[in-house]
């Protein structure tokens, strides 16, 4: 499978971003454009880095998955939920059921670098991540977001990567201070959080932007 830097996605999926803004690790051309990461994104990833707020966390008060909306939404009707674009997409050998469902296909998982046979049968062993979490993400300024904002966070495709599930798990909601992926991924995952974050105006901590200044030096 192609690096995640080069590699263009393999469906259309419009990356749902606040308007007006671009994430510094995806590129767009507009409604329905295919979003796919790029190299060469680290002086706009330091640049906006250096633009974000720095703030403390507030409080979990009030968060659960269901404030961003039913999960997987068919964001581009496309007749497809979002779980299954992004499978579609990020893994190589794809067979799909019914059009949209993906039954198998080989993933090769960015943050942990394990070459994955995915199956439906045995689907947690792929995941969808978020790459800034939606619980972080609810602590630096989402709680105060519409409903639909924040569905558009929730499926917006230059915040999502299929992944290995045991990393994932051992990501949770943790910012970049607190865990970080393999070496090689670093810069990527660097460039797609600030973009993510930047673009729809969130709050960063201190420790996650020297953690973030840190990955960018992998580039």
């Amino acid at each position: 499978m192609v690096s995640w830097r080069v590699r263009a996605v393999a469906v259309a999926i419009p990356v749902l971003l606040v308007a007006g803004c671009k994430t510094s690790g995806v590129q767009t051309t507009g409604d329905g454009a295919e979003p796919h990461a790029t190299k060469g994104n680290e002086a706009t990833a330091r640049k906006e880095l250096g633009q974000l707020k720095v703030a403390v966390p507030d409080p979990m008060t009030g968060y659960s998955r269901e404030k961003y909306g039913p999960a997987w939404k068919d964001v581009d009707d496309n007749g497809c939920d979002t779980r299954n674009d992004i499978l579609a997409r990020d893994l190589s050998k794809v067979k799909k059921r019914d059009k949209c469902i993906v039954i198998s296909g080989e993933l090769h998982d960015p943050y942990a670098g394990k070459d994955i046979h995915f199956t439906k049968a045995h689907a947690s062993e792929v995941q969808i991540d978020h790459v800034v979490p939606l619980a972080l993400a609810w602590r630096m300024g989402a709680h105060e977001w519409t409903p639909d904002k924040r569905a558009h966070l929730a499926n917006d495709p230059a915040n999502l990567l299929a992944v290995w599930g045991r990393p994932n798990m051992q990501k949770s909601d943790k910012g970049p201070s607190e865990w970080q992926p393999q070496k090689s991924f670093q810069c990527t995952y660097a460039e797609r959080f600030i973009g993510v974050t930047y673009a729809y105006r969130l709050s960063v901590t201190r420790a996650d932007r020297t953690a973030l200044q840190g990955m960018l030096d992998t580039c």
